[in-house]
């Protein structure tokens, strides 16, 4: 199985670092999974009126409104087809906010080879489904903006309710670590969320074990 990555960078999956060329190469033949460990510099937020809808977020593992610096973290990405048959690749992330208190911010990434687009189901049960736009920069860094969004039945968001997500991701040769850049930005009520860090991470080769059913959405959305 092709991986998600490389369906919809095409000859530009070749012009990633190498670090970066393995990591999203995690296609479930090779390898099955790639799990980070790591700490996040900073997490934060927008204004004050931000935190209900973040709080929202946080019933279906999707944002949530804790800020802080050096939080542990980890992320999971696991390759599998879906049950519709199309390629997916889990993007879990979990993130140690306070002493027993643990958030988690879950999306599966699925290549749709009907519209020729990757698209990001957001959260435990998939009502969000935003196309994403890649792109590898002249350092050989991923670099990933979320395009239209829609609901579960197929109906666009209101650009004005949605935040846009812009996210960096490269290979940091001096220390041999990940480094992650997120931000999320509403054209109208500025910056959302966001968090930067940076991890290591471990391949899982292929038939070793199976996709844990806890990275596994709860319901799959079939529109894409």
């Amino acid at each position: 199985m092709t991986s998600v990555f490389q369906h919809a960078l095409g000859a530009d999956f070749d012009r990633l670092h190498p670090a970066l060329r393995r990591r999203f190469a995690v296609d479930g033949d090779t390898d099955a999974g790639c799990v980070g460990t790591g700490v996040m510099d900073r997490i934060w937020r927008g204004r004050a009126f931000t935190t209900p809808f973040l709080r929202l977020g946080t019933l279906r593992h999707v944002l949530f409104p804790e800020t802080g610096t050096d939080v542990p973290f980890t992320i999971e990405n696991w390759a599998y087809p879906d049950s519709y048959g199309r390629p997916t690749l889990t993007f879990v992330r979990t993130f140690d906010v306070a002493p027993h208190r643990r958030r988690r911010f879950d999306a599966t990434m699925v290549w749709s080879p009907r519209r020729g687009v990757l698209v990001d189901y957001l959260g435990t049960h998939q009502h969000l489904a935003v196309d994403l736009r890649l792109a590898v920069d002249d350092a050989g860094a991923l670099t990933v903006r979320s395009g239209t969004q829609r609901f579960r039945g197929g109906l666009r968001c209101p650009a004005a309710l949605t935040g846009e997500a812009r996210l960096r991701e490269w290979y940091d040769e001096r220390t041999e670590r990940f480094r992650i850049d997120v931000r999320v930005v509403n054209r109208h009520l500025g910056p959302l969320f966001g968090y930067s860090g940076s991890f290591t991470v471990d391949h899982v080769p292929a038939g070793r074990v199976p996709v844990p059913a806890a990275v596994r959405p709860l319901r799959e959305n079939p529109r894409d």
